[in-house]
């Protein structure tokens, strides 16, 4: 009788691990990255984009044959 009693704690027990233990083991979803770099780069890649273009119709003038002004 204490060997059928042990038995059904010890059921009792491992159905609690069982019914218990993936939800000790789940982690909660990483969250998602503010910046991944490609904002950054993307941002300097356009600001270097309008320096080059700037520059490219302040020197122009000056390398042109015409007489073209500024303004």
């Amino acid at each position: 009788m204490a060997s059928r009693t042990c038995m059904g704690v010890l059921a009792i027990f491992a159905l609690i691990f069982v019914i218990f233990s993936p939800s000790v083991r789940a982690q909660a979803p990483a969250p998602a990255p503010t910046s991944d770099g490609t904002s950054i780069d993307q941002g300097i890649a356009y600001t270097l984009m309008l320096v080059a273009l700037v520059l490219t119709y302040l020197i122009h003038p000056l390398d042109a044959s015409s007489s073209f002004g500024f303004f």
